[in-house]
């Protein structure tokens, strides 16, 4: 038995949402593809030059940050058009803008005139994203969040600016891969996370502010790797459920096929959480790059300094960096850097972010349409 759609604004969804993954492993050809299959595909907008030559080039000895910004729109512009195209009028397609990039307020802009269906936030609390985006009404709003208490910010102040989410999704840290919702590692496991109480607390928040349960879709996020998951949450209330990594390793994620096979061959002692540079826990697979890294974190770490020459030349890309500001408590590298080896699949220079739990199909490498019709219907391929 397959499982119902959910409505994203005037658009009808199968209830499986790509999530957004950065640098460039969700461009324009993984969001088209689960767009065009019907579901909502996202794109990361983080440092999409990465994926068109040219623009490398332009960039390649710049350290101009206004330059680095302006071509890092064009990329964006191009991916989002290349994705609505390959879409062909199905699905939607979403733009994942995080809130802790210091380009936040451009990529949103950006996302919004290229013709995206939809921002998706996290990283931080999108308390400004209604301002933003008020020149594109029709473009939904849609915030990443992990617990009652978060959503209660959001909703309070976005209903004094007379603006409601067309949807949330709620990330839960223990399970998700990238930067978590937490702000610390021994805060990933804190039952105030679990998707039954956070559900049922979101409804009953919804309740006290007099919004119409259905009026705000929930998507949970993390660790669902099943058929059986993606229903149980569902039953809960849910109207549709993220998936990042079974995504990044389909036949049609943007990253190079090395990057795929390190997430997919990946086990459980082969995944650490750690704390990124931006301030949050992050996870990610324990690659040589990385665990050479922890190794020398410490003494990293008595060495911070505030030094934006630190960064790559020109491109200061978080609002808050542990290496460039010299937060010693955080982590002590460029992460733009290591995400770009990762894109390419360079194993000894990349950070490979991947979320805890198995792969449906293991380690196989197979197509989005056979992913969203697992997830739809529990039928498993048939493997060579």
């Amino acid at each position: 038995m397959t499982l119902p759609n959910w409505t994203l604004r005037s658009r009808t969804l199968r209830p499986v949402v790509q999530g957004g993954m950065g640098v460039g492993i969700s461009a324009h050809r993984l969001a088209g593809n689960v767009a065009r299959l019907g579901a909502l595909g996202t794109i990361s907008s983080v440092d999409l030059r990465h994926h068109h030559p040219d623009l490398l080039e332009r960039t390649k000895d710049s350290h101009d940050q206004d330059e680095l910004d302006r071509i890092n729109l064009v990329a964006l512009d191009r991916e989002i058009r290349m994705a609505m195209d390959i879409a062909a009028g199905h699905g939607a397609v979403a733009v994942n803008v995080m809130k802790a990039v210091a380009s936040y307020p451009a990529h949103v802009r950006q996302s919004c005139e290229s013709g995206a269906h939809a921002i998706v936030t996290g990283a931080g609390l999108p308390l400004d994203l209604p301002e933003l985006t008020k020149e594109f009404p029709d473009v939904a709003l849609i915030p990443i969040l992990s617990d009652v208490r978060g959503t209660a910010i959001v909703l309070k102040k976005w209903l004094r600016k007379n603006r409601l989410p067309d949807a949330l999704v709620i990330e839960h840290p223990r399970y998700a891969g990238g930067h978590l919702g937490a702000t610390r590692p021994e805060e990933i496991n804190d039952p105030r996370y679990d998707f039954e109480p956070v559900l049922t607390g979101i409804f009953e928040l919804l309740r006290k502010l007099g919004i119409e349960r259905e009026r705000i879709p929930l998507i949970p996020a993390g660790g669902i790797n099943s058929h059986e998951k993606v229903r149980a949450l569902l039953e809960l209330g849910a109207s549709a459920v993220q998936v990042g990594t079974p995504f990044a390793v389909t036949s049609e994620g943007d990253a190079h096929d090395n990057f795929k096979q390190v997430l997919a061959d990946a086990g459980p002692a082969n995944i650490v959480t750690f704390m990124s540079v931006a301030g949050l826990p992050a996870r990610a697979v324990l690659t040589p790059w990385l665990q050479n890294y922890l190794r020398r974190e410490k003494a990293l770490q008595s060495h911070a300094k505030a030094d934006p020459r630190r960064c790559v030349p020109g491109l200061h890309c978080l609002t808050v960096c542990g290496l460039s500001h010299g937060i010693a408590a955080i982590g002590q590298f460029c992460i733009d850097t290591r995400l770009a080896f990762a894109l390419k699949g360079d194993v000894k220079k990349g950070l490979f972010f991947r979320g805890s739990e198995s792969l449906p199909f293991g380690s196989a490498i197979r197509p989005v349409a056979e992913l969203i019709d697992y997830f739809m219907t529990g039928s498993m391929p048939v493997f060579d």
